[in-house]
């Protein structure tokens, strides 16, 4: 093989490194709004999202479970967003989204106020957790920094916990 093959072979592999490199610099998240935050989960985490669609209550359940619904034959929990996060309750609008997350076996879809966007932020433009919060116990995983906005990026394990 000629020596300027072998440089040109050698440059490819050195870019691919760098690509690979880059991507793993990077996190993806799909951003969401709930009142006038946006916040965002790995985009991994989402099975789907879907506009709202009727849903059967359940008695005894916290104020912020709205119910349970059937996608494709698996009974899912609802969950309002707003509501879990101390805000007032609204009435669902032509933004209004279910957006269905999954962690491992545990699936729940949760009512969000409208979608954002697809997000890409390199990882050392992420905080951790704010001291103020027990990080233990919160659904905050990080603070993702943006040119102008900061997005709070949320624990989808910690979401879909049970505590009903």
């Amino acid at each position: 093989m000629s020596d300027k093959l072998k440089d040109i072979i050698n440059k490819q592999a050195q870019q691919q490194d760098s690509v690979v490199e880059q991507l793993d610099d990077v996190v993806q998240l799909v951003g969401f709004m709930i009142g006038e935050e946006e916040y965002a989960v790995p985009i991994l985490s989402i099975q789907e999202i879907i506009k709202p669609f009727a849903w059967t209550r359940v008695p005894q359940v916290p104020q912020y479970v709205l119910g349970v619904f059937n996608l494709r034959g698996a009974v899912i929990p609802l969950i309002d967003l707003r509501t879990k996060f101390g805000l007032q309750a609204k009435k669902h609008g032509e933004d209004t989204r279910f957006i269905v997350m999954r962690d491992g076996d545990d699936v729940a879809g949760f009512v969000i106020d409208r979608l954002t966007m697809a997000i890409r932020i390199k990882k050392e433009n992420i905080c951790p957790a704010p001291d103020t919060v027990d990080s233990d116990n919160t659904v905050i995983d990080g603070v993702g920094k943006q040119e102008d906005k900061i997005i709070t990026i949320l624990k989808v394990n910690k979401l879909l916990e049970r505590d009903f």
